[in-house]
């Protein structure tokens, strides 16, 4: 007897495919997925802001087939009737080796039976046993396919057999095994199934229940019987009634669990590559967002140092031929605005290189530094004024670091896009609770400008805060009062105990 319940190999889907997950993970739509809720709270209200087909009887998926010709056929399943899968073609393969393994035993018992005379005179012919054969083994080759169906001949050609004294029983008894197991193994539709299995049993027990009536007929007039319960015939009747009643509940109760068996594989499989599918997505989650943080620093260092530096450049050419010292004074700033922007590439390029501090490297940007942003911004030539309201509470690395980068892209923008007469005003605010960092300008404003990716990092760093960012066109200063030329940057950060933030953000 074979077993059946190994279940097919399980296929790996890649992350990339359209089943997996619908579209690929890039660092564009990383970002917008994390952000875009955040950055509807924070500036609401803002002007700027195929599997393998189906056998006969054996739907190919669980829960999703349409009910399919055949013996098996059941209605459309649902999640709470799961199916086997179909099997697969080396599991076909094997039947045909087992029914023509079975075939050859068939024959071999056949012969030797007839020659042992197994039924005595009534044997009938050798012939027999062929057309016998054919009937209870070749039909095992489909019985994944259509089990209810191979069922029924196997176990009506094997009453035949009997009934007609062919010399063949031993083979038959083992094929009739199989075919009942195979049932429960591995049909669906488990009303079938038991129905199925109840005819044949209720069937072979009657016909056992006519035998043993007419085995006691034809005894009853033999003078060597023994009178009494227990005698021979008797006890050889019981025997014969116990034997069949553990072959046909073996049958019975051993198709049932294989099938109970693959079911729990098949959950397992699909568990395991669910489990693998969001490894892959999280890692690629994770490089994407990886790749966000580099270009947003990267965006923050070199667009504020270069675009400082291009401004300092020009001016010290305007005035190189007029005023030497004052162009010498001018290059100093470019020199100094250099050096700075190579040292904060190396603390950035040395986090990426060290992998096992897991970002934690100590930040070199501090907020008391955005009083060196308003110095270095009047330098190159745009007035900027720098307060501090209230008394100052202990930050943590990534607030002081997300402040800092926040003035930076704030002042470098009204550099860039407010003309040469724009003046800057930055204020830090304290409270206990809260710190809230304010940059407006008085520079000109142009009107439907889109959010560049300076902007974008600002939104990210106020998430990952958890504070709430608010920039654009700045607003009157009361009811009534004129419309004020500029713009305007402003992040407000909850703090709870040692400045830790409050909001989203924190971790």
């Amino acid at each position: 007897m074979s077993t059946d319940t190994d279940e097919p190999p399980v296929r790996r889907r890649r992350l990339g495919s359209s089943a997996a997950r619908g579209r690929r993970t890039t660092p564009a739509t990383a970002y917008g997925e994390l952000m875009a809720p955040q950055i509807d709270r924070a500036d609401a209200g803002s002007p700027a802001a195929p599997p393998p087909a189906a056998s006969a009887d054996e739907p190919a998926a669980t829960g999703v087939a349409d009910a399919p010709a055949g013996d098996s056929a059941r209605t459309e399943p649902t999640p709470s009737s799961p199916a086997r899968s179909a099997p697969t073609s080396r599991e076909l393969r094997q039947d045909y080796a087992l029914a023509a393994g079975m075939f050859i035993a068939a024959l071999v018992s056949g012969a030797l039976s007839s020659i042992s005379e197994a039924y005595g005179e009534q044997t009938a012919d050798l012939v027999w046993v062929i057309p016998l054969s054919v009937g209870t083994c070749l039909p095992l080759a489909v019985r994944k396919k259509y089990p209810i169906t191979v069922a029924f001949v196997v176990c009506a050609s094997y009453f035949l057999g009997v009934s007609f004294y062919i010399p063949e029983m031993f083979a038959g008894n083992i094929a009739m095994f199989i075919a009942i197991y195979t049932v429960g193994a591995w049909t669906n539709d488990r009303r079938r199934a038991a129905a199925a299995r109840a005819i044949i049993i209720v069937g072979m027990a009657v016909w056992l229940l006519v035998s043993t009536y007419m085995s006691i007929g034809d005894a009853a007039d033999d003078a060597e019987v023994v009178a009494g319960a227990m005698s021979p015939l008797v006890a050889f009747m019981l025997l014969n009634w116990l034997i069949n009643g553990a072959y046909f509940a073996g049958a019975y109760f051993m198709g049932d669990h294989a099938f109970r068996a693959a079911l729990n594989r098949q959950s397992l499989q699909r568990l395991t590559r669910e489990l693998e599918e969001e490894r892959e997505l999280a890692a690629e989650q994770a490089v994407a967002l990886d790749r966000v943080r580099i270009a947003r620093e990267l965006h923050d260092v070199v667009g504020h140092h270069v675009s400082a530096m291009g401004v300092q450049a020009g001016a010290a050419r305007t005035v190189m031929a007029t005023d030497p010292d004052a162009a010498e004074e001018v290059l100093k700033g470019v020199e100094s605005n250099a050096r700075t922007a190579i040292d904060e590439l190396h603390h950035l390029l040395d986090t990426l290189r060290d992998p096992s501090s897991g970002g934690a490297t100590p930040s070199a940007l501090h907020v008391a530094d955005i009083a060196e942003l308003a110095r270095q911004a009047n330098a190159a030539g745009m007035r900027t004024t720098f307060a501090v309201i209230g008394d100052t509470v202990p930050l943590t690395p990534l607030i002081e670091t997300n402040l800092y980068r926040i003035a930076q892209e704030a002042l470098t923008n009204a550099r860039r896009h407010g003309g040469p007469h724009a003046a800057a005003d930055v204020r830090l605010r304290w409270a206990s609770d809260a710190v809230e960092l304010e940059v407006t300008n008085t520079g000109r404003v142009r009107a439907g400008a889109r959010p560049g990716i300076g902007q974008l990092g600002m939104r990210e760093r106020a998430t990952a805060m958890g504070g709430v960012l608010h920039f654009g066109r700045r607003e009157p200063a009361g009811e009534g009062a004129v419309e004020r030329s500029g713009y305007l940057v402003r992040v407000s950060v909850p703090l709870g105990e040692n400045g830790q933030p409050t909001g989203e953000g924190r971790r």
